[in-house]
């Protein structure tokens, strides 16, 4: 499995006994979905390795207690600590309306109710307080905030989004 076919579920945050049982730290907002998984993908020397889960469930919010098999000992728990945990993007849950997973926008035009079309979504940078759609137009850079005021519409058939952002925003950058 390569990392491009997957999705980011977590990182193992800590050991939990002695019996080689991890916490592993969900960046999710629904972390009761993957209480009951069999697998996951562990990135370790750079690759993902699978491991299969003996035992899982949900601790304290948004962490899930896990036992993998062939993890029996602190030591051997202590190997995959700090490791980031990856499932395959076909288990992502489908999302409708204008909710929107950030890979699936990449490619996406980006059209603005008054201006119409003003370029493709590249990637999207979510380093910053506020995400940012990454737009080319031409060899211009624009960055348009994903404000849920803004967003109009996921056209997930014509692989658009379509925004209405206050005037000038866009015009700043062309």
């Amino acid at each position: 499995m390569r990392k491009e076919e997957c999705f980011y579920l977590g990182k193992i945050a800590k050991k939990f006994s002695f019996k080689g049982e991890v916490l592993v730290y969900l960046d999710t907002d629904e972390p009761e979905q993957y209480q009951n998984l069999e697998s996951v993908f562990v990135e370790f020397n750079k690759n993902l390795i699978p491991f299969f889960i003996e035992i899982c469930h949900l601790h304290k919010g948004d962490f899930l207690r896990v036992k993998f098999e062939d993890v029996n000992t602190e030591s051997e728990a202590d190997e995959i600590v700090g490791c980031e945990v990856y499932l395959p993007l076909s288990l992502l849950p489908k999302l409708e309306g204008n909710q929107f997973y950030y890979h699936e926008v990449i490619g996406f035009e980006i059209e603005d109710q008054k201006l119409g079309v003003f370029g493709k979504i590249v990637s999207i940078n979510d380093t910053a307080a506020q995400p940012l759609f990454e737009v080319l137009n031409g060899g211009v850079e624009i960055l348009v905030p994903m404000i849920d005021q803004f967003l109009v519409k996921i056209d997930r058939e014509n692989k658009k989004v379509i925004m209405n952002l206050p005037e000038g925003l866009v015009e700043m950058y062309l």
